[in-house]
């Protein structure tokens, strides 16, 4: 059988593993009730580890630090493994990114730093404002404006424009971060880019994001190109 799928890119988050998308989330019960149901494509979905360990702080961003590139792990080396071993849709119309919590500003901001590699980002419970981390980022927080997506949006939207990468994401009414996804979503606005943004009941919690999985991935599979 020579089918190729499309492929999406779950970043997980702070602190946490990979595990957490089918252990907890249960995104291959998700996948599985949903094709049979033939209410969605089939995915291959990736979810790589991004740090050195459980509680070791990452940000999926590129550090200062040497071997401290994240960012360029996950939109470059793991593509380019993925799309070498497996029958994917090699470009960005057949490639999806999104994550949880620390993972969906992961998401955000390499969507935004490598357009031409994702055509949807997802960003459950995810922030816009990059954290000011020094470990990551060094004593005077280099790099820190780059690598917050509220402030790089502007000079990458017409990119976004033209390559119509659509933005969906969302974030619960008891959510701390709830502001920031707000001012997102108006950025977004303003700048025309496609997106959308829900307004959920709910908190920064494992709760939420079981029960919007299937959404999520109802939103990828209808997004990402059909083989």
């Amino acid at each position: 059988m020579n089918r190729r799928y499309p492929v999406l890119y779950l970043l997980h988050g702070f602190p946490g593993r990979p595990l957490a998308f089918l252990l907890t989330v249960r995104m291959g019960v998700v996948e599985d009730e949903l094709v049979a149901k033939h209410e969605a494509q089939p995915l291959i979905m990736v979810m790589p580890f991004g740090s050195t360990g459980t509680f070791t702080d990452k940000e999926w961003a590129n550090g200062i630090g040497p071997y401290e590139g994240w960012r360029t792990f996950v939109s470059r080396d793991v593509v380019h493994a993925i799309d070498a071993h497996y029958r994917t849709i090699a470009s960005r119309s057949g490639r999806g990114i999104g994550g949880l919590s620390e993972g969906g500003y992961g998401a955000l901001n390499i969507g935004l730093h490598t357009p031409q590699e994702f055509s949807i980002v997802e960003s459950w419970s995810g922030y816009e404002k990059a954290a000011h981390n020094h470990s990551i980022f060094g004593r005077r927080l280099a790099g820190l404006t780059t690598n917050t997506p509220l402030d790089r949006l502007r000079s990458v939207a017409p990119t976004l424009r033209r390559l119509e990468t659509y933005f969906w994401f969302y974030s619960g009414s008891d959510d701390p971060l709830q502001r920031q996804n707000r001012d997102f979503a108006t950025a977004l606005t303003s700048a025309r880019v496609p997106h959308t943004y829900l307004d959920l009941r709910g908190g920064h919690n494992w709760a939420l994001w079981r029960g919007m999985a299937w959404r999520a991935y109802l939103q990828a599979a209808k997004r990402l190109a059909h083989a």
